[in-house]
């Protein structure tokens, strides 16, 4: 029940966004929401070097789009991007792991993909996401999430995405990010590639 109430809601917000006149091609930047990236320290941590590649050894197989949608995972919200801070590429979802509330390194909710000029999706990361409401209830009192130590990002809704509140951690696990291995938005992906598909 709680996996068909997320696909549904993670469809009507396809919708909405098509509905409010999304560009094509790509999602518009969420109105009032800061896409400043945050000052990462430019040498990893230990237990950071650990989720880095534990992420890399879990989402491996993944470098086939084909993989991650045998395994249940399908592009939602397009090619997300913005227009002062590069982008966050396509989010394969895999609306049971969203729906489990289960934060493991091994089974990110979402794979991230950039669309290359030659039509090909590069893997270039991993996205955790658990709704707030869900978080919040199983551990009432703990605020974010962490995993390895990382701090989840808490995006507030309404939000870009048609969701309810959420937390989520962007760990940029096969394309290097100048701005830290674990912010929301990489200056050097591009959706200039993405064909709709």
């Amino acid at each position: 029940m709680e996996m068909k109430r997320l696909t549904k809601q993670f469809q009507h917000s396809m919708v909405a966004l098509v509905l409010a006149g999304a560009c094509p091609g790509s999602a518009p930047a969420q109105q009032g929401h800061s896409h400043t990236p945050t000052a990462q320290p430019q040498q990893l941590t230990p237990a950071q070097d650990t989720l880095l590649k534990v992420v890399r050894d879990s989402t491996e197989r993944f470098k086939d789009v084909k993989m991650a949608e045998a395994e249940g995972y399908s592009l939602l919200f397009g090619c997300v991007t913005g227009p002062d801070a590069g982008a966050m590429g396509m989010h394969f979802v895999n609306p049971s792991l969203v729906a489990s509330g289960v934060i493991d390194a091994t089974r990110p909710q979402i794979v991230i993909y950039e669309p290359m000029p030659d039509g090909h999706l590069q893997l270039i990361g991993a996205d955790f996401l658990v709704l707030a409401s869900d978080w919040d209830k199983a551990h009432p009192g703990q605020g974010a999430p962490q995993l390895m130590g990382q701090l989840f990002h808490y995006f507030e809704s309404p939000n870009r995405f048609g969701l309810p509140a959420f937390y989520t951690l962007h760990v940029w696990a096969w394309k290097e990010n100048p701005n830290g291995a674990f912010v929301n938005w990489h200056p050097n992906v591009s959706c200039q590639s993405f064909t709709g598909q």
